[in-house]
């Protein structure tokens, strides 16, 4: 293993440090919490050999850059982005090889995506939570990456065994999730709460409904047309997944997002299907959303054959950077830091 230094030479308007987020803490009140967008996340780190859920850089908007001390492997992944190595184009969803002294930079076309994934082989040194790298604002966990940062890289990456002709290293089955200029189709799967509002089935999936400048990583707040219980019968608060549809008091849609709490007593419509989670992560203000409404299986297969994708890609990149001469890491990231970030 080798020390690498990675300064930030430009960040997004909110950039962290992130990964898949906590597990069995919810119990204890405190969210899941993560990427927003788990699918490109989990596809960045397989990408340079790394666990899924190892740590790696969110970046909302703007532009993020850095420059490494010595050879790294990275790939960008996320929201369709422009991406230079010492100026010259580079491709995202793919591996990289960045030398010494050069700078990436990544800006994404926010009107196709809000975030971008920037992830390195082997392990960022980060501070933890619960043992997750996943900030937590409420917590007093903020994870933020600035411009002038600093961080420390442990990495086994020191090249590959035989000359390189050039980008793209090879060719990977890479499950690239499209990113459509117009409204984005979210499957949702009803809830029994649909039952308590008469009609909001289908008032759900005729209106197209448009992201509020108000979402946060709460959850997504939706201007568009909603019905409301015809009876003021008391809903107890109760625990929710990620991706629920919330009806609020106000005349708004809500899909509740990694950072939710309980329901405060508001009616649950349905729940987005975890296939459709990520592109919910990648949605901004302004974006347009349709609902279309299937059964539970039909979740169940379409997120089964999402995770056979993933799983393709994790072994043909191993089976890849073994040709190379360089073997991918199988194990988890530690939970205890590394350093701080300067």
């Amino acid at each position: 293993m080798r020390t690498v230094t990675l300064d930030f030479t430009s960040t997004g308007w909110i950039t962290t440090f992130q990964d898949l987020g906590r597990r069995g803490t919810e119990q204890r009140g405190v969210p899941t919490g993560g990427a927003a967008d788990q699918h490109s996340a989990a596809v960045a780190n397989l990408l340079v050999g790394n666990p899924r859920g190892a740590t790696l850089v969110e970046s909302l908007g703007g532009e993020l850059a850095l420059v490494p001390d010595a050879d790294v492997l990275l790939a960008v992944t996320g929201a369709p982005a422009r991406v230079t190595i010492g100026g010259s184009p580079a491709d995202s969803w793919s591996p990289l090889v960045v030398p010494a002294g050069q700078e990436v930079r990544i800006r994404a076309d926010m009107s196709r995506g809000t975030r971008t994934y920037l992830a390195v082989n082997g392990v960022l040194g980060t501070e933890t939570l619960l043992g997750s790298a996943a900030p937590d604002a409420r917590m007093g966990f903020g994870q933020s990456v600035a411009r002038g940062s600093r961080a420390v890289l442990k990495t086994a990456f020191q090249g590959f065994g035989r000359r390189l002709f050039g980008a793209p290293l090879f060719r990977l089955p890479v499950p690239v999730p499209r990113f459509d200029d117009g409204p984005w189709t979210v499957d949702v799967v009803p809830s029994p709460g649909i039952r308590t509002i008469a009609g909001i089935r289908e008032v759900i999936e005729e209106a197209t409904y448009v992201v509020t400048p108000r979402s946060d990583h709460v959850g997504l707040r939706l201007h568009g047309p909603v019905l409301h219980p015809d009876t003021d019968t008391e809903i107890v608060s109760h625990g929710v997944p990620v991706g629920a549809l919330q009806i609020p008091h106000a005349d708004e849609l809500i899909v509740l997002g990694r950072y939710r709490s309980l329901t405060a007593g508001y009616p649950i419509v349905g729940v987005a299907a975890r296939s459709s989670l990520p592109l919910l992560g990648q949605a901004g203000p302004g974006r347009e959303l349709r609902f279309r409404w299937i059964d539970r299986e039909t979740s169940l297969r379409r997120h089964a054959h999402r995770e056979a994708e993933i799983r393709a890609l994790g072994h043909a990149a191993a089976e890849a950077f073994g040709a190379l001469g360089f073997a991918a890491s199988s194990s988890a990231p530690p939970s205890a830091p590394l350093s701080q970030l300067n």
